[in-house]
């Protein structure tokens, strides 16, 4: 949009609204949840399955998601764990009348960002969004680098000397996780429980990452000169600038 002002031409940025999807099968919940946020100034979206919240927060551009549990087919839970599967990192706020502890557990260790109990307080519900929007807006300015070799985990983009590098979603986990720990040596028993999430296999995942490494390395530092991911031989990786 222009404006004129006194012969110039002044352009005017208009910022798109807050956009939060709410997945909730009660219709008394859903409405009340829909009218509330958009009194407060959110762009809602509505899904009333699990199917159906899933398909909405792969496909939009949103800000925020109200996850209820109990929902027809396919449950909250399944949907959270398929958006983390899939790299989705939008923030979570799992809504549930569920409130026993492990509940709680199951859904912060599946992804979620925050958990609210049902009856609540709408006041605090906004409070807890608002907060998550918060922490996501620190969290898109957080860019990772090292040397010539960035990282931005929001945007899922990877640099190298000012060119793209494409990296697979598990290339891309890999490497995120080695410049979170810049400096310090992560063995790969660390890299198959923080990256891979295995925690009970009864064979070493240490030819796979081995070959990922390798595969990453061929990708964004395959100049000797430059390299940025280093082996210590018998211990594991680590991310540097110069080896030592």
């Amino acid at each position: 949009m222009r404006a004129a002002d006194h012969g110039r031409t002044t352009c005017i940025v208009s910022r798109r609204p807050t956009r939060v999807l709410v997945v909730e099968d009660e219709p008394k919940v859903a409405r009340a949840l829909h009218q509330g946020l958009t009194a407060d100034g959110y762009e809602v979206v509505l899904a009333r399955t699990g199917e159906d919240g899933f398909f909405a927060a792969a496909a939009e551009s949103l800000d925020l998601v109200v996850l209820d549990v109990m929902l027809p087919g396919r449950s909250g839970f399944d949907v959270l764990a398929a958006l983390r599967k899939r790299a989705i990192r939008v923030p979570v706020l799992v809504l549930t009348a569920r409130d026993a502890v492990q509940d709680r557990v199951k859904g912060l260790d599946l992804g979620a960002d925050d958990y609210l109990t049902k009856p609540f307080a709408f006041s605090e519900l906004l409070a807890r969004i608002r907060a998550l929007l918060r922490r996501g807006r620190i969290d898109a300015e957080e860019m990772l680098a090292i040397g010539d070799l960035q990282l931005d985990p929001v945007a899922r983009r990877v640099r190298r000397a000012g060119r793209d590098v494409e990296l697979t979603a598990r290339e891309f986990e890999l490497l995120e996780y080695l410049l979170r720990n810049q400096g310090r040596v992560v063995s790969r028993e660390m890299i198959a429980k923080d990256v891979w999430k295995e925690t009970s296999r009864a064979t070493p995942l240490d030819n796979v990452i081995d070959v990922h490494v390798a595969r990453l390395r061929r990708k964004a530092d395959n100049d000797p000169a430059t390299r940025r991911i280093h082996t210590i031989r018998g211990v594991g990786f680590v991310a540097r600038e110069a080896d030592a």
